[in-house]
């Protein structure tokens, strides 16, 4: 194995040890209930206004924090995700040239 492949290999390990250091809020608010702001649990209504705009910082931050979610995920094409379910994720979708195509929790 070739030094750059060592490299990589640590990387993605680092990155996935410290996503599993990450905690996840509760919410006291039940099953049918709007999220709460802050609640960490996500609601995709109040942010389909980004579809068609730039994935840039400032509309990422502004999405993360109008959609109530505790996490962000960014994915850009082609991308592979997991496919568990989080309520407490927003999932922006990207297009090739940094667009917004679709907003969605899990």
């Amino acid at each position: 194995m070739s030094l750059r492949t060592l490299l990589g290999f640590a990387t993605v390990t680092a990155a996935l040890a410290m996503t599993a250091c990450t905690t996840t809020p509760t919410t006291e608010a039940g099953a049918g209930d709007a999220p709460k702001p802050g609640s960490g649990k996500c609601n995709a209504e109040p942010v389909q206004w980004a579809v068609g705009q730039e994935g840039n910082q400032a509309n990422m931050g502004r999405v993360w924090r109008e959609s109530g979610a505790g996490l962000i995920r960014p994915i850009g094409p082609n991308q592979a995700v997991t496919m568990d379910y989080r309520e407490d994720r927003v999932n922006v979708h990207l297009d090739k040239d940094n667009k917004i195509t679709q907003v969605t929790c899990g």
